[in-house]
């Protein structure tokens, strides 16, 4: 059962934040910019729930398939689970190409390094509050669901992904739907893979190098 649902908005100007709470939804505003510092937000003002759901708030993930992630979790089978657009149904023009790609190979990278085989690395995310906390998450850029992933690994969490359905967004994307966007996200991603597994502390993979 959902408990709490916590929309950040970022000064958006698009009446999401009047939407989010006429809907029930509680808004946090987050002046600062940066899609990870918006996970941070929303991650610090949830009330200690069991698990933690991570998903954009354009509709091209739907909530009606929070289900599908939270099973491994509910069979004890998992810790972090993301919803796998490429493994799942894309809808035509959902994904444009080097999204595609971008994320196919940050996951192969992230596979190499870590050892965690996943083929997306989607924002669609459930994991356990506790253990989520546990990581001390603090990448404020398109970088942190590398660092979760890469943390969790090393800790030793369970890590596993699931199909999830991926449609065309509600209005247009300001990273995948730019070059500019799309750049920053690669640029953030690699960078993360880079500084998190390989600089910053002790490789989950040590003595493989």
């Amino acid at each position: 059962m959902v408990e709490q649902v916590l929309v950040v908005d970022s000064d958006s100007t698009d009446g999401t934040a009047q939407i989010a709470r006429q809907m029930g939804a509680e808004v946090l505003h987050e002046p600062r910019r940066g899609y990870g510092r918006a996970c941070l937000t929303g991650l610090a003002a949830v009330d200690t729930p069991d698990v933690v759901v991570f998903l954009d708030g354009d509709y091209s993930d739907r909530p009606a398939e929070m289900s599908r992630l939270l099973e491994p979790l509910r069979e004890g089978t998992a810790d972090i689970v993301i919803g796998s657009r490429l493994a799942g149904e894309r809808m035509a023009g959902s994904m444009p190409w080097h999204a595609v790609v971008g994320n196919r190979l940050a996951a192969r990278l992230i596979a190499l390094l870590s050892g965690v085989r996943l083929t997306d690395l989607g924002p669609f995310r459930a994991a356990r509050y506790q253990a989520l906390i546990a990581l001390g998450l603090r990448e404020s850029t398109y970088g942190w669901p590398v660092e979760m992933i890469v943390k969790g690994a090393r800790r030793g969490l369970r890590i596993t992904e699931v199909p999830v359905s991926y449609h065309p967004r509600i209005g247009s994307s300001k990273i995948s739907g730019t070059l500019r966007g799309s750049i920053g996200a690669a640029w953030g991603i690699l960078g993360a893979i880079l500084k998190y597994q390989l600089f910053d502390g002790t490789s989950s993979r040590k003595g493989n190098f």
